[in-house]
């Protein structure tokens, strides 16, 4: 069996990484040329660090990561609403790590040109269009740049892992409306200073309209005693359609911005001045897609943000890319026809990041924040004043199962095959 990947992202490339570690051809083709270690953080939850251990790629995520100790959720003045511990402190057999995306793409990109072959990962490759018929899939691509031709290739099965604007995706749903805005936007940047609270804590502080993200991304940096803090600034600005397009690497002028965020300055982090001592700030919609009844068209599929974009919420649109990733790779390996194969696949991926989509949608776990916004708007001394007892646990619980991250059904499944 031979495999057609469409993008080069984290998802695209942890699949093909799995394929090849379990026998399977493939070929990686990616628009952009050449491919560099752009954007800000992400977060890597323990159910995305297993597949990527499986991998072998655990001591590099070590070594350029820093393992996320806790997640707490404060008001806008400042007030502890929850605080809980994540990846190994909260018992995982895995991390949750928090990484400068470029460093992930970079770890994930060289170590499958390394493993696949330099000649089969392809920059400066953009899906032009594609044909199936019953023996197998062929992909023609362009230089996105000139528009010129630089070839084709012929496979048993095709995967769009495209993004959000998937060309592939588009091939089945030509007539998708625009991505719903989600009626905010999203500053992000990074910037050095000290650290706060234990050192590897992600903190949220307000709610949903005026919301602000931190957490420190990079070991180096922490063992000389300073921490480089990646950050998002979120606001409600309203209107059904997004006033700027989806671009992960947009410029941004944070004077549209900062005024917001002026008073969450924390005995424990100042937020204006991480905005101010970012070198360069990005801005975002908030969009994603409605779900879709299917996925796979015969040799055809999409996966992550081409299969189920979502809110960057909870942590989860990488996380939940490499997911789809190994169960792919997995329902590949298992089957020799690869329709059966496929459909498999979208049988155990599509329903969960359906209702994933939709739960982000209600602000996911975050929707501690939101509640507390609306039940004590002026603040609270005791967060049991806002609170029943249990209700917050059992939250953010009820969201670790949506997501797929339950500590103790993750754990039940082992560490999984050694990598080859």
């Amino acid at each position: 069996m031979k495999v057609i990947i469409i993008g080069a992202g984290p998802g695209g490339l942890t699949a093909a990484l799995h394929l090849h570690r379990l026998g399977v051809e493939v070929s990686v083709h990616e628009s952009v040329r050449p491919i560099k270690p752009l954007g800000v953080g992400i977060n890597l939850l323990p159910h995305a660090v297993r597949e990527l251990t499986i991998l072998g790629l655990d001591p590099a995520l070590a070594a350029a990561s820093i393992a996320t100790g806790e997640l707490a959720y404060y008001n806008k003045t400042g007030s502890l609403i929850w605080r809980e511990p994540r990846g190994r402190a909260a018992g995982y057999h895995w991390p949750q790590y928090s990484i400068h995306r470029g460093r992930l793409q970079m770890l994930l990109y060289d170590t499958a040109v390394e493993r696949l072959g330099r000649g089969q990962v392809h920059p400066g490759h953009h899906l032009a269009g594609f044909e199936q018929d019953a023996a197998g899939v062929t992909a023609r691509f362009t230089d996105r740049t000139t528009g010129e031709p630089v070839g084709e290739e012929r496979g048993d099965v095709l995967i769009g892992a495209d993004g959000i604007h998937s060309v592939v995706r588009r091939a089945f749903y030509p007539s998708e409306a625009t991505p719903p805005f989600g009626g905010r936007i999203l500053w992000r940047g990074i910037t050095e200073g000290p650290p706060f609270l234990s050192g590897k804590t992600m903190i949220m502080a307000g709610h949903p309209d005026v919301k602000f993200v931190a957490y420190p991304i990079c070991p180096d940096m922490a063992a000389s005693g300073r921490a480089l803090i990646n950050w998002i600034a979120e606001l409600q600005v309203g209107g059904g359609k997004a006033p700027i397009p989806r671009d992960w690497n947009r410029l941004a002028d944070r004077a549209h911005f900062a005024p917001a965020f002026a008073g969450m300055k924390f005995d424990w982090l100042d937020a204006p001045a991480l905005i101010a001592g970012a070198p360069e700030v990005y801005e975002f919609p908030l969009i994603d897609r409605d779900p879709v009844p299917r996925w796979t068209f015969d040799r055809v599929t999409l996966l992550g943000d081409a299969a189920h974009p979502m809110f960057p919420i909870g942590s989860n649109g990488a996380s939940q890319a490499i997911l789809d990733a190994a169960a792919l790779a997995d329902a590949l390996a298992g089957n020799p026809d690869p329709l059966a194969a496929l459909r498999t696949y979208e049988e155990r991926r599509l329903a969960p990041t359906s209702q994933l989509v939709l739960n982000n949608r209600r602000h996911g776990p975050e929707i501690v924040m939101q509640l507390a916004e609306e039940r004590a708007p002026q603040g609270f001394k005791n967060v049991s004043e806002v609170f029943a007892p249990g209700e917050l646990a059992d939250i953010a619980q009820k969201y670790k199962v949506a997501a797929g991250f339950d500590r103790d059904r993750l754990n039940a499944l082992g560490q999984g095959p050694e990598p080859a």
